[in-house]
């Protein structure tokens, strides 16, 4: 019988020093959990039978150390959740490892080939919550956008001295028959640039007139808008917007809503808070960016972000009974229940911190110790069995 009970020490404590062994060899390996073999006694009836592998548990409560990688794919997780990937055969993977790139159809892949799983969109880039499935970066150029409005917030100069326009008629050309004057630049069908230039010249107190030009050029016909302020300084009208319409060669029409909604009149120099006209050139692919809640955006060469999916987490009600696999990845098994999918940073989800990798959670000098302790214990059984030989050799010998 201690000849059994030795050989049970000697298994027992081998695959203990597998799974140090195994920590120890991933120890560098991204989103890797460190685990642990547990052990427990084994009778015969009320006789003593060794022991026995009970299980071999990961640690799933204590994430890895996030360091910063400079790459937009790399994603790390603060908190529970795993990435839903799917390889070729079309299983479904778990993995905590953010290595992610595009492969040559540009779809987001991990490290091992499986796609990352995520929300997708629509034709017109509006996130479709439920569909789960590939993400994909579109490689198409972004079209162009024809601006058709145009916040602008201004403090016109309350002590600026009032222009007679029957003395001196307003003229572009002539900078004593206007204050003060700003550009912007704006976009027709094709991306093509415009320049609109507002003229602002106060006619009277509390009231400015603003001329605007086109590219050099009057509009036609000439866009003037009156602008008349309370004695407050506060914007008094015009309460809406004013349109400012002209041709572009070989394009739509432009047609143009100024807003001066904000615009003050103080008696400080004038100056300029917000100039935001919509609408942009065409752009080509230059990269994609991350968002901490799982937002995919393709970035151009035009400054616009494009939305290109989401990216989904998945949780477990039992995270050790997940089967482990290949590629620093586990698959759904019955023990582990079906996976609970949402958004990063919702329920119980962590957030993502993009450029950034999650390392193992092995921690080497334990695992240094743990492996000096099972060395001991293999010596230690493989003496109980030279003993018991010892033993019964003597018996034989007394025979």
């Amino acid at each position: 019988m201690s000849f059994n009970i030795a050989l049970s020490g000697l298994d027992a404590t081998n695959t203990q020093l597998n799974t140090i062994s195994h920590n120890i060899a991933n120890a560098s390996t991204y989103g890797f959990k460190q685990a642990r073999t547990e052990f427990s006694a084994v009778y015969n009836g009320m006789q003593a039978g060794g022991v026995e592998v009970a299980s071999i548990s990961q640690n799933f409560d204590k994430n890895g150390s996030v360091s910063g990688t400079g790459r937009a794919m790399d994603l790390a997780i603060n908190g529970n959740g795993f990435f839903v990937t799917k390889d070729g055969m079309g299983q479904t993977l778990y993995t905590r490892s953010g290595v992610f790139g595009t492969d040559k159809d540009n779809y987001v892949v991990g490290n091992s080939g499986a796609k990352l799983q995520g929300y997708s969109v629509d034709s017109n880039n509006n996130l479709l919550e439920g569909s789960v499935g590939d993400i994909k970066i579109s490689t198409s150029s972004l079209a162009a956008q024809a601006t058709d409005k145009l916040d602008f917030i201004a403090n016109f100069d309350a002590s600026a001295t009032a222009i007679d326009q029957t003395v001196t008629p307003f003229d572009s050309s002539n900078p004593d028959s206007f204050n003060s004057s700003y550009t912007s630049k704006v976009y027709d069908s094709l991306g093509n640039s415009h320049t609109v230039t507002q003229y602002f010249t106060k006619t009277a107190d509390n009231t400015w007139q603003v001329n605007v030009e086109v590219d050099g050029s009057p509009t036609t016909p000439a866009t003037t808008q009156q602008v008349d302020f309370n004695t407050d300084g506060t914007l008094a009208s015009p309460t809406g917007s004013f349109n400012v319409a002209f041709p572009a060669a070989g394009a739509s029409g432009m047609s143009i809503d100024i807003s001066l909604a904000g615009s003050t009149q103080f008696g400080a120099a004038f100056g300029v808070s917000t100039n935001s006209p919509n609408g942009y050139t065409s752009g080509e692919l230059a990269g994609v960016r991350v968002e901490n809640n799982g937002m995919v955006f393709a970035t151009y060469t035009n400054g616009q972000s494009q939305l290109q999916g989401q990216v989904v987490l998945a949780n477990f009600a039992n995270p050790q009974g997940l089967a482990k696999t290949n590629g620093t990845a586990w698959t759904q098994s019955f023990s582990s229940g079906a996976p609970v999918v949402g958004t990063p940073g919702t329920g119980v989800l962590g957030d993502l911190t993009p450029g950034a990798l999650e390392g193992s959670n092995v921690d080497l000098t334990s695992e240094l110790v743990n492996l000096m302790t099972a060395q001991r214990n293999y010596q230690a059984n493989a003496k109980t069995i030279s003993t018991s030989d010892k033993l019964t050799q003597a018996l034989f010998n007394a025979v």
